[in-house]
């Protein structure tokens, strides 16, 4: 019996806000209005040719618990972290680093002017695993596979389309697609029942149906989240469309979080402040 398209629950933009030394930004998930969509606790979209917007870039700091997922669309992003890594972001490129149970690390910019643009997410990891090892992952734009099929091309980054794997590897079950389209072309994503959804318009509009089957356009600039049961079907419109599909098992946990703190516990919390604290953080 062929499944129901997975609906469409709810529609919006992101808020204006700024991070780092004073990076200007538009944060899609961690508002206000929309703390988190388990297991994903932070969406931003950083996109600026204004080099007042982003030059401060994002000096050391610390996270804990959870996974930082860095994509590039435009522009160069220099990493560094308190385990050894570095690595260059450059167009297409994506750095996947767990923090696990600690880690300091940078993103400063490795430009003076021009176009600085990509999205940053953060994916909540599991509590048997929030004090794993911290990992890192470069992965080049090269290294990253590209599934062509008839009227669109998807990126796959992470989990797995029509076949073919991702170039990360996340501790939490992901699936992360960069898809272009053709005007009037259909996306079809089969996946297991209890993902949450994130569907981000990058050009171009997608639309899909609400939970009663009426037509739900997402424009660019938009967010949709999608319900629990059926395939992702999206339909391209009279322009060629780009999106961002990151799907991602729930996993039905207690989060406790301040700032780059991601736990379960208040008790847990106050253990990595004072690990910090303490300058035994990362060790």
């Amino acid at each position: 019996m062929t499944q129901n398209p997975r609906a469409i629950v709810r529609v919006g933009p992101g808020e204006p806000a700024s991070d780092g030394a004073g990076v200007r930004l538009t944060r899609i998930v961690g508002t206000r209005g929309l703390d988190h969509v388990d297991p994903f606790l932070l969406f931003d979209e950083f996109g600026s040719d204004r080099p007042g917007d982003y030059i401060a870039g994002f000096p050391p700091h610390p996270h804990r618990g959870f996974e930082t997922v860095t994509y590039m669309l435009a522009g160069r992003m220099r990493h560094e972290d308190s385990v050894g890594n570095s690595g260059l972001l450059i167009p297409g490129a994506v750095q996947w680093m767990t923090a696990g149970r600690g880690i300091i690390h940078s993103e400063m910019p490795e430009q003076q002017e021009g176009l600085l643009w990509g999205y940053q997410l953060w994916v909540n990891l599991p509590a048997r695993l929030k004090m794993t090892a911290p990992r890192y992952q470069d992965i080049p734009p090269d290294r990253i596979p590209e599934v062509v099929e008839p009227g669109q091309r998807v990126r796959v980054i992470a989990g797995a389309y029509s076949g073919v794997a991702g170039a990360a590897q996340s501790l939490t079950d992901i699936c992360y697609l960069d898809i272009e389209t053709d005007p009037g072309s259909t996306f079809l994503l089969p996946l297991p029942d209890g993902y949450n959804v994130l569907v981000y318009v990058i050009a171009g509009t997608v639309t899909g149906n609400d939970p009663l089957g009426r037509e739900v356009a997402v424009d660019k600039g938009k967010l949709a989240i999608l319900g629990p049961k059926g395939p992702v079907t999206l339909l391209a419109g009279a322009e060629r469309a780009r999106f961002l599909v990151i799907a991602g098992q729930v996993l039905n946990e207690p989060i406790a979080r301040y700032g780059p703190f991601v736990m379960n516990s208040r008790a847990e919390l106050m253990q990595a402040a004072t690990d910090y604290q303490n300058g035994t953080f990362a060790q």
